[in-house]
């Protein structure tokens, strides 16, 4: 017979932070430019999409920054629990996406669209506002927000 768990306390375990996040305290995500020079910085130049995921609180200021997934060359398999899993156990208020793409070109695809538009109901369900989805290449960006898409 299996046994039943009681979960009495769920607590993130934060290791080791690595320089190159340490000037994401500073940031406030007050516009997807703002948004999309940080995060250039941190993946802009990764030979594969990475998919970031930036937590949030009420002032708009980052509180957490989860590389969710690495992917290929030109896929990265994004899954909402995995997406919003950082955001509750950083009692998050919104977040905002983003990943690059190796390309340079940050032209989104259909699945950059459905993926946003899927992340953005989930977010609504939740009360975690999903307030941006932002590609990054080379020296440009795009937000899929500011753009429409979602």
């Amino acid at each position: 017979m299996e046994k039943l768990i009681e979960v009495i306390r769920i607590k993130q375990e934060v290791l080791e932070v690595e320089e190159k996040y340490e000037f994401m305290k500073e940031v406030t995500c007050s516009s997807p430019k703002k948004v999309m020079e940080a995060v250039r910085q941190l993946i802009g130049d990764e030979d594969r999409e990475v998919f970031l995921v930036l937590v949030l609180n009420t002032k708009n200021k980052v509180v957490a920054v989860h590389r969710c997934h690495i992917g290929a060359i030109n896929a990265s398999i994004v899954a909402p629990r995995e997406v919003f899993k950082s955001a509750i156990l950083n009692n998050g208020k919104s977040i905002i996406v983003a990943h690059n793409h190796p390309s340079f070109d940050p032209a989104p695809s259909m699945e950059d669209i459905e993926v946003s538009k899927r992340l953005d109901e989930c977010g609504k369900i939740l009360g975690i506002d999903l307030l941006d989805h932002v590609i990054v290449g080379n020296e440009k960006g795009i937000s899929l927000k500011e753009k429409g898409y979602f």
